[in-house]
């Protein structure tokens, strides 16, 4: 079996709606594709403890985090008929009301793509070493919990 190149997960800062639209462009010429499923990930104006959360600043250690991202990915088309899968995540500081994850899956029928999707995310969640600082708007912080 064929081992595929890791593909490059991580975008510093927010992720541009620009960038969503271009995936979509992109895929208007596979006609094998019935349906796209996106899931779009985006900051909260949390309130914890009275303070209200105006950013995350995402870390990861990388390397290990794009070989996760890339585990997950071949997972995910041993396990769905998917046709094309597409993982972006924000490095940086990312605002609140701006996007920080992009997950795009494309296949014949919208409840593979549905399904996939779904996946994705929940795996992306359980398993890739990726570290949110949550800055408040009085600039204090504390590391996010996931939920």
């Amino acid at each position: 079996m064929e081992t595929k190149k890791v593909k490059k997960v991580f975008v510093e800062g927010a992720i541009p709606p620009e960038k969503i639209a271009q995936s979509v462009t992109n895929h208007q010429s596979k006609t094998n594709i019935g349906a796209h499923s996106i899931f779009l990930g985006q900051i909260r104006a949390d309130k914890i403890d009275g303070k209200t959360v105006a950013a995350i600043e995402y870390t990861a250690y990388e390397e290990m985090a794009e070989k996760v991202f890339h585990e997950i990915r071949e997972a995910a088309f041993a396990k769905f008929d998917i046709t094309c899968a597409h993982i972006y995540h924000s490095l940086g500081t990312v605002k609140t009301g701006e996007l920080c994850l992009f997950v795009f899956t494309s296949s014949a029928h919208r409840k593979i793509a549905i399904e996939a999707t779904n996946y994705f995310v929940e795996e992306i969640k359980a398993k890739v070493p990726i570290f949110g600082k949550e800055i408040f708007e009085d600039e204090t912080h504390q590391w996010k919990v996931n939920k």
